[in-house]
């Protein structure tokens, strides 16, 4: 779909509101049936068409309730507070089926094959830092060394392991999709199916609320979240990296990866991976919160007809100050290799940002990691991702 111009934070494709339409008209006559969004009839979803799967196979019990209760906790916030419109409820039940079915899935792949949730992992390197502080760039760079490894968008959002594996071109279709209800989401992310890219889908298969957050009106679920111990979160999340790297055969290779709700996270993160290394980004937080506000905006308003702009820059400001919070006293008791990097330095001069992390990182940073970089760069050059600061200007001038 053609892309114009982007005049307002909430502005959306006129897709939309036909697709609300035909979903809305579609369930008052009886041709659908309207998405349940309640957990039991979700898991009665997500087991349809599966031979077996397993809530427990890999995890403790204690794994296995977590997951339930946020799911009650996340499914009342939607039918209670998120004003989803008709288009919001059907992605809604969507993501939510599919998310439990992965997860079944997981549950009997490591039942059968225990020893892939276990397989030894060099030390990872970690990006931490707020969403719109320079961690994609970064966090792109170091995944471009050959020496490393990076998770790939398609399996970050399917995790579970295939044989032909067609990851890459269901995810291929499903971005084809996504562009044509959202003709600014490559201003907003730089998304490739095959591209490294953040492990925000394995979060979100735990029922962390990070990307939930982001799309929905869910705050009685983000505080439940936020007061509640990630850790069996970040025991799934190490196990769906250990088999990745087991499919992908890479686990000998630092994995580089990414995720700004890691800075909200880190003391249980680091628990599940204490000798990795941390490259820390730094931007002004009044810049962060632009544009935040402008992506949670964008995502919103597909998915609800009530959006308030008010609310999302309140809530991101209050976000942002809690991610820096939590970051800063996680990293306080952190005693591995760590460099910090400011946006604007990088921004400058990239090379020189990118040296100054090899050397406190005591990493090598050869000529073929140098060429790869450069093509990264060059690519990067290209994205439509820097139209987003054109979108942020029309914004202040309208």
């Amino acid at each position: 779909m053609a892309r114009g111009a982007r005049l307002h934070p909430l502005a959306r494709a006129p897709l939309i509101d036909r697709i609300n339409g035909w979903l809305d008209s579609a369930w008052r006559k009886g041709v659908l049936p309207r998405p349940p969004l309640d957990p039991e009839a979700l898991w009665r979803c997500a087991y349809r068409g599966l031979r077996s799967g397993s809530e427990t196979g890999g995890r403790l019990e204690e794994d296995a309730a977590d997951f339930r209760l946020r799911l009650e906790v996340l499914t009342q916030a939607l039918v209670t507070e998120a004003r989803l419109n008709p288009l919001g409820e059907a992605i809604a039940h969507g993501q939510l089926v599919r998310v439990l079915r992965q997860r079944l899935r997981l549950g009997r792949l490591w039942e059968r094959n225990p020893h892939l949730a276990r397989t030894p992992l060099t030390p990872p390197i970690l990006v931490i830092g707020q969403m719109r502080a320079g961690t994609t760039r970064i966090h792109r760079l170091l995944a471009a060394d050959p020496a490393h490894s990076a998770t790939r968008f398609c399996d970050s959002w399917n995790p579970v392991p295939e044989m032909p594996d067609l990851r890459a071109m269901r995810s291929a279709c499903m971005l084809l999709g996504a562009r044509r209800i959202d003709p600014w989401i490559d201003s907003i992310h730089p998304f490739g199916a095959g591209r490294a890219d953040e492990e925000l889908g394995w979060l979100a298969s735990a029922l962390n609320h990070c990307a939930y957050e982001a799309q929905w009106h869910v705050p009685s679920f983000t505080r439940f979240s936020e007061q509640r111990d990630p850790a069996p979160v970040y025991r799934e999340f190490a196990r769906i990296l250990a088999t990745d790297a087991a499919r992908h055969g890479n686990a000998r290779r630092p994995r580089v990866m990414k995720v700004p709700q890691f800075a909200e996270d880190l003391p249980s993160l680091l628990a599940q991976f204490p000798n990795a290394r941390a490259v820390v980004t730094h931007r002004a937080a009044r810049d962060v919160a632009r544009s935040a506000v402008s992506l949670v905006a964008n995502q919103m308003t597909i998915q609800s007809d009530a959006v308030e702009m008010g609310w999302i820059e309140q809530e991101w400001q209050r976000k942002i100050a809690l991610r820096e919070e939590r970051a800063e006293a996680g990293l306080a008791n952190f005693r591995g290799p760590l460099a910090r990097v400011d946006f604007h330095a990088f921004e400058l001069d990239w090379e020189m940002a990118m040296a100054s992390i090899y050397r406190r990182l005591d990493l090598d940073l050869s000529d073929r990691a140098i060429s790869a970089m450069h093509r990264e760069q060059r690519r990067a050059g290209t994205s439509p991702h820097k139209r987003h600061a054109e979108d942020m200007r029309a914004f202040q001038s309208a």
